[in-house]
């Protein structure tokens, strides 16, 4: 008989009394680096209360207590009072805040307000509606639909269907509040030795995504089985005739097929050399 430790995930807790964004940023980050152990995770925000604090580490050590695992906590409560009542779980407890703020506090010579949350406030006005435009922008110009302001974008994003062009838009806008828009690579596009006329002018402004052919004829084939648009010759025809495209004309282009969408946009931005707006928001979109 199996040992039951042996066929149990082991629980993460991420928590917060604002949106746990950024606990489940450093979490994820963290458990990123043990890629051979397989973890079940919780999120809970919002967790304000010394009465909600007292009932998740119920349910932390019940966690444990059926897995026969220690959980791990990830906290960034910034509350003393709460983050007390979690430190009494039976838990790997993780809090940056008690981690990090003290030294800071030491080096800056200055007391911190030690509010979690922060990062996530509109502090900016400006910065935020700049955000909010280019993701609208991005909208009114994914995968082609439109290509009136095309003159306006900080970058277009092209490739052929299903190569990640969509969510690494909206990451560049969400994330970086810039105005990208996405064009689809074609069959009819594919024809000829010269770029799409829409696109051409913009040259300077493309950026290719390519992506590797197998996991390309299985995003498709979920949208359209057994179809030839999903077959693996029609998708290594598209990939290596969008390689030959972007190769003659100079396209900068990553391969998406083993990079998250943070990973895709953040070297689109280093490669283009396009500039960041100041304190990003948070947020994880997955190539579809």
């Amino acid at each position: 008989m199996p040992d039951l430790a042996s066929t149990q995930l082991r629980s993460i807790f991420f928590l917060s009394n604002r949106t746990a964004i950024t606990a489940e940023t450093l979490g994820h980050s963290l458990l990123a680096q043990f890629p051979d152990i397989e973890f079940t995770t919780v999120t809970i925000p919002f967790l304000d209360t010394e009465k909600k604090a007292q009932k998740v580490v119920d349910k932390i050590n019940k966690a444990g207590a059926q897995s026969q695992l220690k959980p791990i906590v990830i906290s960034t409560m910034a509350n003393e009072a709460i983050s007390k009542i979690i430190l009494q779980s039976d838990a790997l407890v993780l809090d940056p805040f008690d981690r990090f703020l003290p030294d800071l506090e030491e080096t800056l010579n200055q007391h911190s307000i030690h509010e979690s949350g922060q990062s996530h406030r509109i502090s900016n006005e400006s910065l935020y509606e700049s955000r909010i435009n280019a993701i609208d922008f991005s909208l009114i110009h994914d995968d082609g639909m439109t290509t009136k302001m095309y003159d306006q974008t900080d970058i277009i994003i092209i490739g052929v269907s299903r190569s990640g062009k969509t969510p690494t838009c909206l990451y560049l806008a969400l994330q970086f509040g810039l105005k990208a828009a996405n064009y689809p690579i074609t069959e009819e596009d594919m024809e000829s030795e010269h770029l799409p006329k829409t696109i051409r002018k913009y040259q300077n402004r493309l950026f290719g995504l390519t992506t590797d052919p197998y996991r390309l004829a299985h995003i498709r084939e979920e949208r359209r089985p057994n179809s030839r648009y999903a077959s693996m010759e029609q998708c290594r025809f598209e990939i290596n005739r969008a390689e030959e495209m972007f190769y003659q004309h100079r396209i900068p282009y990553v391969n998406t097929s083993k990079m998250s969408i943070e990973e895709i946009a953040t070297k689109i931005v280093e490669i283009a050399g396009l500039h960041r707006i100041s304190k990003p928001p948070i947020n994880h979109i997955d190539v579809p």
